[in-house]
């Protein structure tokens, strides 16, 4: 895997050197100390990586091909900083990996990508999904919306009065046929001045044959951020409907034994947030609330503090701390960009470097 990683990067410089095409490399390394506590495990204290953003290594690059249009590609790796281990599961390019055409009338992209409902989330948070405050502790994408979409075909049109739509459709390819698992995506973005507006959907089919007939899950989110210039507001409202539209954690099983995730049907998510920059410091605060509306109505609210300090363009230092308040045996955890956690409350220190 080592030698396949290094070889790629070899061409990567050749191809440069011969200026075949604009390739760039990229990438950063997030290492911070985390300090959990409220789970069952008792307080738990941790060195790891990816705690305000991602540990990665990635590649990209575009050719003109003449009368407007554009070869692209993109490989991005994640990898724990703290051991060498590859993230997202073990795979090479688990954080994206696609290639595409770009024209006059838009982009068209084929390959690991993000779902345009999870980009309009992390548009809404102020942490970027990352740090104890990371929105993934309580809002979708949790159960069957992900992050990221495989086999996925998406399209990104061209940006009128401030105006731009995305689609993106994800085939199973599973051994229970195409239908299952299957996810579609959509997204409408305007951005004018200080306002940016997006509203993000994502509709995905059960896994396998025996639950198809249990239906889907659909997670739609509208996600706003107001730039007063002395501070930016966050608002978020998302509305998750179906099996596994949004996973709650139950504190027990039956047996009083483990953590047992439980499906809901029917669920809201709200947000509220700010970021305040002061020089080279920048303070963050949201609050997140999800309103379980299956039985036994597993309510929970998130509250988290951050703090960022630039040492410079490419490196800072990071700060946050969240707790989370669990309602009629919910049990969700405060974990952080990469990891879940193991209990309600956590506070991390870390650095970031970016190249």
């Amino acid at each position: 895997m080592k030698k396949n990683l290094t070889a790629i990067l070899l061409a990567v410089c050749t191809a440069s050197a011969h200026g075949q095409t604009t390739i760039a490399v990229y990438g950063l390394v997030d290492v911070g100390l985390t300090h959990e506590s409220g789970g069952m495990a008792g307080g738990v204290t941790k060195l790891t990586s990816g705690v305000d953003a991602g540990s990665r290594l990635g590649i990209k690059g575009q050719e003109a091909l003449g009368g407007g249009l554009a070869a692209l590609f993109l490989l991005e790796n994640g990898f724990q900083a703290d051991t060498g281990a590859l993230g997202q599961g073990g795979l090479l390019f688990g954080r994206q990996a696609w290639v595409g055409l770009q024209g006059r009338y838009g982009t068209v992209t084929a390959g690991r990508q993000y779902t345009p409902q999870y980009l309009s989330v992390v548009l809404a948070d102020p942490f970027a999904s990352g740090g104890a405050g990371d929105t993934k502790n309580l809002m979708a994408p949790t159960g069957n919306a992900a992050s990221r979409m495989d086999n996925t075909l998406k399209y990104v049109s061209p940006t009128v009065a401030g105006w731009h739509a995305e689609l993106a459709y994800g085939a199973g390819e599973g051994s229970d046929g195409s239908a299952a698992g299957r996810q579609a995506g959509a997204a409408l973005d305007y951005g004018a001045g200080p306002l940016r507006i997006r509203i993000g959907h994502h509709n995905r089919d059960n896994d396998t044959a025996s639950a198809k007939g249990m239906g889907r899950a659909a997670n739609t989110v509208v996600a706003a951020v107001y730039d007063f210039g002395f501070a930016k507001a966050y608002c978020a409202y998302g509305i998750n409907k179906g099996t596994n539209s949004s996973l709650l954690r139950n504190n027990a099983n039956p047996y009083g034994l483990a953590v047992v995730p439980v499906p809901s049907r029917d669920s809201r998510d709200l947000l509220l947030g700010t970021s305040v920059p002061i020089g080279a410091h920048t303070l963050m605060a949201s609050y997140i609330h999800k309103d379980d509306r299956s039985v036994p109505d597993r309510d929970a609210s998130q509250f988290a503090l951050g703090y960022r300090y630039a040492l410079s363009k490419r490196s800072l230092l990071y700060a946050s701390a969240a707790h989370i308040a669990n309602r009629h045996g919910a049990g969700y955890t405060v974990g952080s960009a990469i990891e879940g956690g193991s209990g309600n409350r956590a506070i991390d220190l870390g650095i970031q470097h970016a190249f």
